[in-house]
């Protein structure tokens, strides 16, 4: 049984897998996270396990899971990947964005896929059918849009994150001027990025996954897989070609 970890800014999500089927999944914050993943590691058989985190430090964070687990791996940028990767700077290159490739790369072969990861920022990732991952382009979230507004603009006020109907795209309010104006947009930028590669790759497989996928999903109009793990489905086939070789 294999450990997956993902530790984000503020959540960290956890996950056993049996080769490729999702055993457990948890979300834990940064209070005892430790003692409630060992809870799940003694409960369970687990040998092999692969952490990908984006906050520093992340070997000596989860450095007692090296007293628990027989094999344990971090993710960087020179951990071994099931695909050619063309990234011009790969040390700078997010983990979150070399899993969600190694998903792409492990579910869809031999397919041309763009990833769109839509979280805190939205990411677009390209996997040719040759498995070579060519980059892609990274623009801010639906929190981060909203958050920008009031924080440079003092008159506008702060909203939260939250459904919006996209029809209503006319606000008649300044609450609903700015929802209008950046979930709309958001809606409507996607689209647009899809359509451009779409021109470029030929029967393009489009993979939505992220914090925000569910809403997003329901309002762009092209045909999308909606992946809930695809990130964590990532790390279990980086982990399964580590214990391959």
């Amino acid at each position: 049984m294999n450990l997956i970890i993902d530790q984000g800014n503020t959540k960290i999500k956890v996950a056993l897998f049996e080769k490729q089927t999702l055993i457990v999944n948890e979300v834990f914050s940064d209070v005892d996270y430790a003692e409630k993943i060992s809870n799940i590691i003694d409960n369970h058989p687990i040998k092999k396990g692969i952490v990908a985190s984006v906050v520093k430090d992340a070997e000596s964070r989860y450095s007692f899971l090296n007293a628990k687990i027989q094999q344990l791996v971090f993710v960087n940028s020179e951990t071994p990947m099931p695909f050619l990767n063309e990234y011009a700077t790969p040390k700078t290159l997010g983990v979150d964005r070399l899993a969600l490739m190694a998903a792409a790369v492990n579910q869809f072969p031999n397919q041309n896929v763009l990833v769109i990861d839509a979280g805190s920022c939205i990411t677009f990732d390209m996997m040719t059918s040759e498995g070579v991952y060519v980059g892609g382009a990274i623009a801010p979230g639906i929190q981060m849009r909203l958050r920008a507004m009031h924080e440079f603009t003092s008159k506008l006020p702060l909203i939260e994150q939250q459904n919006f109907d996209i029809s209503h795209f006319i606000g008649k309010s300044t609450r609903d001027c700015m929802l209008s104006g950046v979930y709309h947009n958001v809606v409507c930028e996607i689209e647009g990025v899809i359509a451009r590669y779409e021109q470029q790759f030929k029967n393009l497989t489009i993979i939505l996954t992220g914090g925000d996928h569910l809403y997003l999903v329901e309002n762009i109009k092209n045909r999308i897989f909606a992946k809930s793990f695809f990130l964590l489905e990532g790390l279990n086939a980086i982990l399964e070609q580590t214990k391959e070789r």
